[in-house]
């Protein structure tokens, strides 16, 4: 079964709650996996960020409207109780508990407006939402990555081919390769050597060299094209390549990459402009925003 929303599995973690005893989160999240039966694929599926599994996230926020409308109390960490309030309304045996259901408790709207305000300006109804807060904010971080990874794309195909060899150099400056700039980006563009665009040291020292191949195409990199880089890297008596691409490259010639005993790295137009942002390559920070928890070991919470 797919992962419920939130508000789907208020009720179900109230009426887990309602036996009066003290849960811990990691016992409800187990709880509620089974009785709704999500698989462990479902169970590992990981928020854009990758550090929180969607699921934990959706049973946490469905935990923390809970105990911001006073049904459930914070005990501890990770931990919490159900109160008088919820046990009341498990007597009222509602079908659902949902935001609209919650909305006749003022405190709702009191942490609506402290927490959410950005959400509610931008004319979501919360009360039909699937996406936790953290999903939506998430959500619209990688939409905002992706439409500057295309802008990217775009302004790299349109800039001469020395710009794209120079742009390969700093980006894998940028990841630690080559030592400094200079020594870098020496022999880019000039070694001429069978197909191979550049050389650039594996290391700060220079114990190992990367041969460089930097194609600046509208359409897919097939086979014949890697191939024939291998065989470059071969005269050289070299054993590890890039070949980047502001296009793709073909499924046939991935599977080439992955049967040789030289090590060739292949990146398209996609995954280098992922670089760039990762690394900070022709981008620039333009607002930040810091996501900060409570730190538990403070306040002495076992």
């Amino acid at each position: 079964m797919p992962i419920p929303d939130f508000q789907s599995m208020m009720l179900p973690l109230l009426k887990i709650a309602g036996d009066s005893q003290e849960h811990t989160l990691s016992d409800v999240i187990e709880t509620l996996a089974q009785q709704f039966n999500v698989s462990d694929h479902d169970r590992r599926a990981l928020l854009p960020s990758g550090r929180q599994s969607r699921f934990v996230n959706r049973v946490g926020w469905a935990a923390t409207y809970l105990r911001k409308t006073k049904l459930l109390e914070s005990t501890g960490r990770g931990k919490f109780r159900i109160t008088d309030r919820g046990r009341e309304e498990l007597r009222l045996a509602p079908q659902i508990i949902s935001l609209r259901y919650l909305a006749k408790y003022p405190e709702l709207e009191t942490f609506r407006r402290r927490a959410e305000p950005e959400v509610a300006d931008n004319g979501v109804a919360l009360e039909e939402a699937t996406q936790t807060p953290r999903e939506l904010l998430e959500a619209s971080y990688v939409l905002l990555r992706k439409e500057l990874a295309e802008d990217l794309l775009e302004r790299i195909k349109n800039r001469p081919p020395e710009f794209f060899e120079n742009l390969v150099v700093d980006l894998l400056v940028a990841m630690g390769y080559g030592g400094s700039r200079k020594d870098a980006g020496e022999r880019v563009g000039r070694s001429g050597d069978g197909g191979i665009d550049g050389v650039i040291k594996e290391d700060r020292l220079g114990l190992d060299f990367i041969y460089l191949q930097a194609k600046r195409w509208e359409g897919t990199v097939g086979r014949p094209v890697v191939q024939a880089f291998a065989g470059a890297l071969e005269e050289q008596k070299a054993r590890r390549g890039v070949l980047i691409t502001t296009s793709t490259f073909s499924q046939d010639a991935y599977r080439y990459v992955g049967r040789i005993e030289k090590r060739i790295v292949l990146i398209d137009g996609e995954q280098l402009t992922q670089l760039m942002i990762d690394y900070n390559v022709g981008v620039s920070e333009e607002q930040s925003y810091t996501v900060k928890k409570i730190d538990a070991d403070y306040f002495g919470e076992e």
